[in-house]
């Protein structure tokens, strides 16, 4: 049997469910990316996203070959794209693992049909999570909408019956295929395309300092993690200044250089071995839970990339203030907690996750700009921007969301930060005028004789703002009761 295998978001070869299946059936294979045009024109400005995948993409051809095979890349629509070319390879099986995302599922229905309408058997698989949506249900049957019973039932169904580990892989030999047609420019685009965002938003995104991209970097990540910082992760992860207090593994999960079945078998593995580690490792597998929760509410609920998943929400006030938006997004705000963690975010496509709560909570409850500006901004610059986990993430914090944040418990970000970041020592990194300013001074600069002038002052008054807010949800919940 001659078979292809569509790699997307599993840039990997150990570990991934559907080449696996493919290997066992096939007697020649060929892997294929597709850079799918659709995706790219609403990605172009995600600019350090697409250089860590284009990275991820080299690792893996490298991989490839290394294994007697090598990769394909098709370029253009792959509901057109990918049946040609399993006609041309007179390919009789495709497979792929599974996307949860609305347009994924609706470009993977139609791909699926044009195949099968040229008589190509189709084979999907679950690989992104451990447990897709449909798995962990309530018991009437439905999706959960809250967090901590979704983790128990989780953990439940992991611990009854956890997923085995992978057989050792060998390639089948690649279908002797016709090349993929040259573009219609006559020159061989890079993996993803050509174009991008205004050219100095592209010149910043272009010196994000992002990590090496592939499976070989992602496992020596894991390794150092579980090796060192995971015994401390439950006291650290939440300490934007402690060096490798989190796992950093969220742009290879995003991509799939790493699969979530091995980063929770090896988390359990060292907390069975190491007793000492295991608060450490379920504070980070709790992590890895919540991640799939957002891509089952995502599934569920697909409207979420829309609007509220509270309805209700959708007639929240915001306000439409460029200035002010401006400012957040350039780390401009006065208020150093949120200024570190958004030029944190611009100097390398990444953003500690306590600082990402704090930035999301003063762009919606501070200057009451909608939660949909903030999702948009850093799915353009997030080396690990997901739809999913982006999305859960802000609505969260605009206690909008599915287990979202209580509307009335708003960050004040100078009390995050000096809770956080005590000795200042992360807003004094990225944020480079409070050099001067010792300790806890550093999250009050107003209050300093020793500011630098260069220093903005603070574009909001908390106490003010928050006042706001509150009337602004309390309005919201009191139309709802009538």
């Amino acid at each position: 049997m001659r078979a292809i295998h569509w790699f997307r978001s599993d840039l990997r070869i150990e570990d991934n469910t559907a080449l696996a299946a493919a290997c066992r059936r096939a007697g020649a294979l060929t892997p294929v990316f597709v850079s799918d045009e659709d995706l790219l024109a609403r990605r172009r400005e995600a600019r350090p996203r697409l250089r860590f995948l284009a990275a991820c993409l080299a690792e893996l051809e490298r991989a490839l070959e290394a294994a007697g095979s090598g990769l394909v890349v098709l370029h253009g629509d792959p509901r057109r794209r990918l049946p040609a070319f399993a006609r041309a390879c007179k390919a009789s099986l495709v497979t792929w693992n599974r996307d949860y995302s609305p347009y994924a599922k609706r470009r993977d229905g139609e791909v699926r049909a044009a195949l099968e309408r040229s008589g190509v058997e189709v084979r999907t698989y679950k690989d992104r999570v451990v447990f897709e949506g449909s798995e962990v249900r309530t018991r009437q049957g439905g999706a959960y909408t809250v967090y901590t019973p979704y983790r128990r039932a989780w953990r439940r169904r992991y611990h009854a019956a956890p997923p085995g580990r992978p057989s050792p892989l060998t390639l089948p030999p690649r279908i002797a295929a016709p090349p993929p047609p040259a573009p219609a420019t006559g020159a061989r685009p890079t993996p993803l395309g050509e174009g991008g965002a205004a050219a100095g938003d592209a010149a910043d995104a272009d010196a994000a300092a992002i990590p090496p991209g592939g499976a070989k970097p992602a496992l020596e990540r894991l390794d150092a993690f579980l090796g060192g910082a995971a015994h401390r992760y439950h006291l650290d992860r939440d300490r934007p200044a402690v060096a490798g207090g989190t796992s950093g593994l969220s742009p290879y999960l995003r991509f799939g250089a790493v699969s979530v079945r091995e980063c929770v078998r090896a988390a359990l593995s060292l907390a069975e071995a190491e007793p000492e580690a295991e608060r450490g490792v379920t504070a980070w597998l709790d992590e890895l839970v919540w991640r799939e929760f957002y891509h089952a509410v995502l599934d569920a609920h697909p409207r979420v990339l829309r609007g509220a998943f509270r309805a209700h929400c959708d007639t929240l006030e915001w306000d439409d203030d460029p200035e002010r938006l401006a400012a957040w997004r350039a780390g401009r705000t006065g208020y150093p907690f949120v200024d570190a963690g958004m030029r944190q975010l611009a100097a390398t496509g990444w953003m500690h996750n306590r600082a990402r709560m704090v930035v999301a909570s003063f762009l919606t409850k501070d200057l009451h700009i909608d939660w949909r500006a903030g999702e948009r901004w850093f799915m353009r610059r997030l080396v690990d921007g997901d739809p999913a986990s982006n999305n859960g993430g802000w609505q969260w914090a605009a206690s909008t969301g599915a287990d979202a944040q209580p509307y009335m418990r708003i960050f004040n970000p100078t009390l995050q930060g000096e809770r956080f970041d005590p000795d200042g020592e992360y807003v004094r990194r990225w944020v480079p005028e409070l050099a001067g300013l010792p300790g806890k001074s550093a999250h009050r600069p107003w209050e300093s004789p020793l500011r630098a002038s260069a220093c903005p002052p603070p574009i909001v008054d908390h106490r003010r703002e928050r006042a706001v807010a509150l009337a602004r949800y309390r309005a919201v919940r009191d139309r709802r009761g009538r």
